[in-house]
């Protein structure tokens, strides 16, 4: 008798990539074709995407598919540029009045998938063992949200706004390896994502400004900006 468990979704999708040798953005079958071959629910395989992509093995772009990589630069000179000009406090004013708004339509719009991803990438924050980790996951939340709008429109202005946020120099001092348990983001991000899945609308927009308020408060004084 064979007592071994059997291997968790993401890691059984990261074999069957590695098998099927896969080339550097090669494109992967559609979700339902993914599922069928899986033998799991929508639901079930986007949570394995997801940790696939916080770990850099695929990415994924609304309307487009899942690719084998990291996600791409969207224009590398463009980027550059934006980011030369844009300071840390120029970026989270961007995000201010951007972010609410993609976190009020997730309300309206997002299915119940959309918000099972976004509980998972919340949840995955709290378990982050490295800052790097809680970034790459807190990334991923805020594009859960973004994408859960179902608006391909803001999803690429998101995407954009996101680069650039990634390529400006913060230089925030660490601490501590992790973040701390009572981290102030972890009870934000309950806060909007609860929200967004109580499909209040309007108190998602909220949070989500309540918490990129609280974010600048506690980055830019740390910066001296």
């Amino acid at each position: 008798m064979d007592d071994k468990l059997p291997l968790p979704l993401d890691e059984q999708i990261r074999l069957w990539i590695a098998e099927n040798k896969f080339n550097h953005n090669d494109r992967l079958p559609p979700e339902r074709a993914l599922s069928q071959r899986f033998g799991v629910s929508r639901g079930e395989l986007r949570k394995a995407l997801a940790a696939l992509e916080g770990d850099g093995l695929i990415w994924r772009h609304v309307g487009r598919g899942t690719f084998i990589g990291a996600r791409p630069v969207l224009n590398l000179a463009d980027v550059a540029f934006l980011g030369e000009l844009a300071s840390p406090a120029q970026v989270i004013a961007a995000r201010l009045v951007i972010e609410p708004e993609l976190a009020r339509l997730a309300a309206l719009y997002g299915t119940r998938s959309d918000f099972d991803e976004i509980l998972s990438c919340a949840q995955r924050c709290r378990e982050a063992s490295t800052w790097r980790s809680y970034e790459a996951w807190d990334n991923n939340l805020h594009y859960a949200v973004a994408k859960a709008t179902h608006n391909k429109l803001l999803v690429y202005l998101f995407d954009i706004l996101n680069v650039v946020r990634r390529s400006t120099v913060w230089g925030q001092p660490r601490i501590s390896k992790l973040p701390p348990r009572d981290h102030r983001s972890f009870a934000e991000h309950d806060a909007f994502c609860a929200a967004i899945q109580a499909r209040d609308a309007q108190a998602a927009s909220q949070k989500m400004r309540d918490h990129l308020i609280s974010v600048r408060e506690r980055v830019l004084p740390a910066l001296g900006r």
